[in-house]
């Protein structure tokens, strides 16, 4: 028979219960605060549900009265330099935190409120209702609240969606010197999810002031638990990946914040991630002001249980019994919070002329501008502004491979900016990743050239928190490609989103270099060009240089954007050679403007990055079309060279759109309908495109090469114009 040797793991995991002790000994302005803020927090949630219930708040009201404990509890343990997100269910998180970092010192219950927590309460409540004056101007509502003065940077409708941003604030925060933590609230579904684990484990990996809060409020919508997990113990997560763990009575908090002192504590002296699991319960179902129990999947007796042990009445007792607070005080608190938030919605509100007696409706001065719809999808450019644009011929250039360009121009920004920061798989080894594009670069600037573990979701959400954090600029490798649809959540509903979501005035400066692999033999899941789905998400800026001189140029205008840029380049690319600079790594080229690689009269043929020489090779190669050969440099809706496109169509008449990638996901469709639209009278022939086919490239090399697009398909277009 084996020995079988029983293992333990490597960090704590612990349960606290806070005693009666624990509450005599605590500070009472500590507790005064713990009331106040339950108290304004439970009255503030009850008017948004009654304000739900009238028709007043246009989409989800996710009420979080029941789970105040856990974020009162917590927060107090922290200050405004430390960073908090959270989920959709967040309203408890993002007020704890506000009205902490308005009134550091406490809170009295029975104190009128100041004009401080007043603006946090009115602002909040706007923000929610959809309404101008909210802190994202009505763009997040509910379920994306944001204040980063107050170190709340955001919720996230996204189950764990916010989890990885919530590692990039963390790691802005020791990367800057401080001793700041960021702190993730999240329930119990997003336990389970990739996201958050893939970020347990980069945190504990790269050592991290992070702390996971997990909300387990025993449900999802309707699923248990026990049904969604073999392990109902959330926090048992945490050992799993060596991550110190606390458990804790949710519906107390005053355990809850001995839990999370311990654990801030242990983060401030640099021992890694935290975990903390605070056992819950959301008096109502997911949505709106009716129990769990009208839709059948609790029991009232359950609920029932749960009420009792509400963290007003079991911190109003306490209060009480210390001697703190009496009784009539403890229902005069909760009856001139509830009398304040009538007061407060009465300056949003008014009465309804066309509803029924007593019915109310938005004043109609409070909604924001529909206007202002688009405004905010990315930057007006403002930062380029004291930035010299020039042309190829100002430059002096020469033979340079393309490779080489990538990894020197890199290195000039880091050395001009010290806020730059460069991660991904294998990037700090193998003499500068797996194409060389980072040779040279860990050696010379210590810890900012960070190889990740394979998990796109994670460094990618990770990088777009450092974004958001604004304080460095992050620039993530993905080795092909295709892994953006591992990472596809962070990618296009939270790094797109962003900045237009929350009000539009934050950057998101972020560089996502994705190499398009293509003819390579690496098969239908390494081979993709992603432009075409890039281009289908607002937010992102596309950038895709088919040459040296216009790597460095279009690079450096990426780092200095306050927008999300995703610089593609091709692999066919990397070994070849053109102009590239002498000496000049500094030169930015404009946002929007294409080159002219060939001027011609009979058509306009429009490409971009490694079929840009195909397309110049077939115009010589067939030679009877007089083609004027366009390299876009720029694919994105708002950056595309309208002007340099029409200009040419003006002489030519017809165009064709050439691409490799795979008709499926093709970029040139969008195009092809946008200059349908935009220059039909121009048009004497429909848009032509030559494309790849529908097939994904396989290995093989005779059908990887049938599956895309490439000298010999532009030589037959051109042959079919010629007819034409």
């Amino acid at each position: 028979m084996p020995e079988h040797r029983p293992l333990q793991p490597a960090s704590p995991w612990v349960k606290i219960v806070a005693t009666d002790a624990d509450w005599d000994a605590a500070d009472p302005d500590l507790l005064r605060t713990i009331y106040a803020q339950l108290v304004w927090i439970r009255s503030f949630e009850q008017y948004v549900l009654d304000l739900a219930g009238a028709g007043l708040i246009h989409g989800p009201a996710h009420s979080s009265i029941g789970q105040e404990g856990g974020a009162v509890g917590s927060v107090l343990a922290l200050t405004s330099d430390d960073s908090v997100n959270g989920s959709h269910r967040g309203h408890h998180q993002f007020l704890a935190k506000a009205l902490h970092h308005v009134e550091p010192k406490g809170l009295d219950p029975l104190a009128a409120p100041s004009d401080d927590v007043r603006q946090v309460l009115l602002r909040t409540l706007a923000e929610i209702a959809g309404l101008d004056r909210g802190w994202s101007h009505g763009r997040g509502g509910s379920m994306h609240l944001q204040w980063k003065e107050a170190g709340a940077m955001g919720t996230n409708a996204i189950v764990g969606g916010g989890v990885p941003q919530a590692a990039g604030f963390a790691w802005a925060h020791e990367r800057a010197g401080t001793d700041a933590v960021s702190v993730t609230y999240f329930g119990d579904g997003a336990t389970n999810i990739g996201s958050t684990l893939e970020t347990m484990n980069l945190a504990s990996a790269w050592h991290l002031p992070i702390c996971f809060f997990i909300e387990n409020n025993r449900y999802a919508v309707s699923t248990t638990v026990e049904e969604a997990t073999g392990e109902p113990r959330l926090s048992s997560r945490g050992p799993g990946f060596g991550i110190a763990s606390w458990k804790v009575d949710g519906m107390d908090p005053l355990a809850v914040h001995l839990a999370m002192t311990e654990a801030v504590v242990r983060m401030r002296r640099g021992e890694g991630p935290t975990l903390v699991e605070a056992d819950t319960y959301r008096f109502f179902h997911q949505n709106g002001g009716f129990a769990g129990s009208a839709f059948g999947y609790r029991t009232k007796e359950e609920e029932q249980e749960w009420r009792a042990r509400d963290p007003l009445t079991q911190t109003a007792a306490q209060l009480v019994r210390r001697g703190l607070l009496t009784e009539d005080e403890t229902r005069e608190a909760g009856a001139s919070a509830k009398a304040f938030m009538e007061e407060i919605g009465s300056e949003l509100l008014e009465p309804d002329p066309d509803g029924k007696p007593g019915a109310r409706r938005i004043r109609p001065s409070e909604w924001p501008d529909p206007a202002w719809v688009d405004v905010g999808v990315r930057g007006d450019l403002s930062e380029l502004s004291d930035v010299a644009v020039v042309d190829e011929s100002s430059i002096a250039v020469t033979e340079t491979k393309f490779i080489d360009a990538v990894a020197t121009v890199m290195g000039r920004r880091m050395e001009t900016d010290p806020g730059i920061v460069v991660m991904g798989e294998d990037v700090h080894r193998l003499n500068g990743g797996t194409n060389g594009a980072t040779r040279g670069l860990t050696d010379r600037f210590p810890g900012r050239i960070l190889g990740t573990p394979i998990s796109e979701n994670a460094f990618a959400g990770l990088a777009g928190g450092i974004a958001l954090d604004g304080r460095f600029t992050p620039v993530v490798e993905f080795m092909y490609a295709d892994f953006m649809w591992v990472a596809a959540d962070q990618l296009f509903n939270q790094i797109a989103k962003a900045r237009h979501m929350y009000g539009g005035t934050g950057g998101m400066p972020l560089v996502l270099r994705s190499k398009v692999a293509m003819g390579t033999g690496y098969g239908s899941q390494h081979s993709m060009d992603p432009a075409g789905i890039f281009a289908t998400s607002a937010g992102w800026r596309i950038a895709a240089p088919s040459a040296p001189y216009d790597y460095v140029g279009l690079m450096n205008t990426a780092l200095r954007l306050q927008d999300p840029v995703v610089v593609l380049e091709h692999v066919d690319l990397y070994t070849s050679t053109g102009p590239g600079p002498v000496d000049d790594w500094d030169y930015c080229l404009p946002v929007g403007k294409a080159a002219v690689r060939r001027p011609g009269t009979d058509v306009t043929v429009l490409s971009y990055l490694g079929m840009t020489p195909y397309v110049l090779g077939a115009v010589e190669e067939y030679g009877e079309v007089d083609a004027e050969v366009i390299d876009l440099r720029w694919l994105d809706r708002a950056s595309i060279d309208w002007g340099t496109i029409e200009q040419s169509l003006t002489k030519t008449n017809q165009v064709m759109i050439a691409e490799q990638g795979a008709l499926g996901t093709s970029y040139g469709g969008w195009l092809a309908d946008e200059i349908h639209r935009r220059f039909f009278d121009l048009l004497d022939a429909p848009v032509w495109r030559v494309t790849g086919g529908e097939a994904s490239p396989s290995i093989s090399r005779v059908l990887e090469r049938a599956a895309i697009a490439q000298q010999d398909e532009v030589v037959a277009a051109l042959a079919e114009i010629a007819r034409y």
